[in-house]
């Protein structure tokens, strides 16, 4: 089974956290609450900041009020973005990212099918922003909310 790490998933949840806090006025927030609304581990979270800094898609705010803030609105923050950030990149094998990887790419009959999938995979992720995410997370919390009306 192919799957996201934990990083690459509450690395996800973080963002889109930041994104709503984005759209809010766009104060910095501190990692305890983040740890707290989405009841990930504030070491964990601490870990996972870094990456997306140094990526440019998150900003630290110093002082009375810090705390971090997304790099850019949440529609310019690819899902893409992140996750390549945290995982590497979308490629499924070695291989579709490196032909000399293995000697049998130009005779394998699957290279194509792998290369092919991790470019569908790729094209996904990129074709949906953090303020994507956040629309649909809003859409899903109306409908729970009217379900237990």
């Amino acid at each position: 089974m192919i799957r996201l790490s934990t990083k690459g998933r509450y690395g996800t949840r973080l963002m889109l956290n930041l994104a709503h806090n984005y759209n809010n006025g766009n104060d910095a927030i501190i990692l305890k609450n983040v740890s707290d609304a989405e009841e990930i581990s504030i070491r964990y979270l601490e870990q996972i900041i870094i990456p997306l800094k140094i990526n440019k898609l998150v900003k630290s705010i110093r002082g009375a009020g810090g705390g971090y803030i997304l790099a850019r609105h949440p529609s310019q923050i690819k899902l893409s973005d992140i996750l390549n950030s945290l995982e590497g990149t979308m490629s499924l094998v070695e291989c579709v990212e490196d032909d000399d990887y293995c000697d049998r790419t130009d005779v394998c009959a699957t290279h194509e099918i792998w290369k092919e999938a991790s470019s569908m995979l790729q094209n996904y992720f990129e074709s949906l922003t953090l303020q994507d995410l956040a629309a649909h997370e809003n859409k899903k919390k109306k409908k729970k909310k009217s379900k237990k009306k």
